[in-house]
């Protein structure tokens, strides 16, 4: 059997079982090819050591220590809902997975705050606030299977970010296993609190690579009145920009904003078989969905307004939940409608709401250059788009076309002044574009922190940045 720093695989398998129980160590290929990979198709993965799933904040920091002395990597899984590659196994890494650590999250109303386990899938914890008449704003659009574990190791958004925040702005205290087993508590419950450092905020979104978050506490709001819906149509993408800017020039607040431009529309009324615009209508080039939760009209009437004047083909607004689900039916079927196509990418952009047309006429012509389809949507309020690549993962010439068009598309957006990552994190993804945004400083900066919390170099090895040299 090969050693491990002194301790035989053996031995640190036996230690791991004696932590957790036996069943829930997982050696089979055959058990642990499912824990290999998150959602993205070109981000690559090794084979783990071992798939260990704790129940406890204990069991967690007993797992870590044991790891830790024996030198063996640490990679944490939440659902595998990601986008970069950041929860993939690493060869000979210990997997941990937080799907155990699924308590019914607690929720104290008075003081409109949750404290929730990691494994908690992020819909359930909007439920149980909603049943105390409270709201957990950050929204995730895989919130019906993803965990709180995965949205604070990635410092996840959603559609409704720019008027809520993100994972990030709700988080009040952490709970945190550290590279050596100890455990971290941070954050406060009151409303202020300046004692020290901000390791809230370094924690979330750290991606597992500075500890392993096992509790958080969360900020809750009281639950807004149901959406009104409008939709907006427009002849190219350039109309529905300037209406984006117009509109946020004007001081309201929407808690959705969500563009799709040409080519996605097509795809989506080609799988619905149903023109958004009808038979007789020309394909519109853009399309803005908005839904307004202030409990008046006035927002959505100002959105429509603007839409006009800036060119829209086509306007409607209705306060009906049941009537606002039938047009947002046209964004919800995005992604069956590319898996109809084909293996799709996820790819998530970042750039200021007045360059959203410009980042979609250079997701265009990267498009026709690669010979790929490539459409973009995205949450337009903040910038943050989602460029979908379509391609065939069996055909090694489109697989590598789809990563130069995923790298394409980054560059641009970077060349457009956007970070590296807005809501979806570095992962592996991205790991070798980050310095291109923070610099040399910024990088070194990034792995003193690393070194600091994590001397041996163990939690997520190869995630966020890559090591100097």
């Amino acid at each position: 059997m090969t050693a491990v720093a002194g301790t035989s695989v053996e031995a640190l398998l036996g230690d791991l079982a004696a932590i957790v129980g036996e069943a829930n160590v997982l050696t089979d290929p055959g058990l642990t090819e499912g824990y290999r990979r998150d959602m993205q198709p070109l981000a690559g993965a090794g084979t783990p050591l071992a798939v260990v799933r704790p129940s406890s904040t204990a069991e967690v920091a007993a797992v870590v220590k044991a790891c830790a002395g024996a030198g063996v990597p640490i990679v944490p899984r939440g659902a595998g809902s990601g986008l970069t590659g950041a929860a993939n196994a690493v060869d000979g890494a210990v997997t941990i997975s937080f799907t155990r650590m699924n308590a019914k999250p607690v929720i104290d109303r008075d003081a409109r705050l949750a404290i929730v386990q990691p494994g908690v899938v992020t819909l359930d914890l909007k439920k149980a606030a909603e049943e105390q008449g409270l709201f957990y704003a950050p929204d995730p659009t895989s919130n019906d299977w993803c965990t709180i574990g995965g949205n604070l190791a990635n410092g996840s958004g959603g559609p409704c970010g720019s008027k809520y925040g993100v994972t990030a702005d709700s988080v009040l205290g952490l709970e945190v296993v550290l590279a050596g087993g100890e455990i971290l508590r941070t954050g406060r419950t009151t409303l202020k609190d300046v004692s020290g450092y901000d390791l809230n905020r370094l924690f979330v979104g750290s991606e597992g690579t500075l500890g392993l978050i096992t509790e958080a506490t969360l900020s809750l709001q009281k639950k807004p009145p149901a959406p009104r819906t409008a939709v907006a149509a427009f002849p190219t993408p350039e109309a529905a920009g300037r209406s984006v800017t117009g509109f946020l020039a004007t001081g309201h607040r929407l808690s959705l904003l969500e563009i799709m431009d040409g080519p996605c529309i097509g795809a989506v009324e080609r799988y619905l078989g149903s023109p958004i615009l009808g038979d007789d209508a020309p394909a519109p080039g853009a399309v803005l969905y908005a839904q307004s939760d202030a409990g008046h009209s006035r927002e959505l009437e100002a959105f429509e307004e603007l839409c006009l004047g800036n060119g829209a083909v086509f306007t409607y607004a209705t306060d009906d939940p049941s009537e606002g689900e039938l047009f947002m039916q046209y964004w919800h079927s995005l992604e069956p409608a590319l898996e109809a196509m084909g293996t799709w990418i996820l790819h998530e952009v970042t750039v200021l709401p007045r360059h959203i047309s410009r980042l979609i006429g250079k997701a265009a012509e990267i498009a026709e250059d690669t010979g790929l389809f490539i459409g973009v949507h995205g949450h337009a309020a903040d910038g943050t788009l989602h460029p979908m690549i379509v391609f065939n993962p069996g055909n090694e010439d489109e697989r590598g076309r789809a990563r130069a068009a995923y790298d394409l598309v980054l560059q641009a957006a970077i060349g457009l002044g956007g970070p590296v990552s807005g809501e979806h994190g570095i992962g592996r993804m991205k790991a070798r574009h980050l310095g291109e945004e923070i610099g040399e400083t910024g990088l070194a900066v990034h792995r003193a922190i690393k070194k600091a919390l994590d001397p041996q170099g163990i939690l997520n090895p190869g995630s966020m940045f890559q090591p100097a040299g």
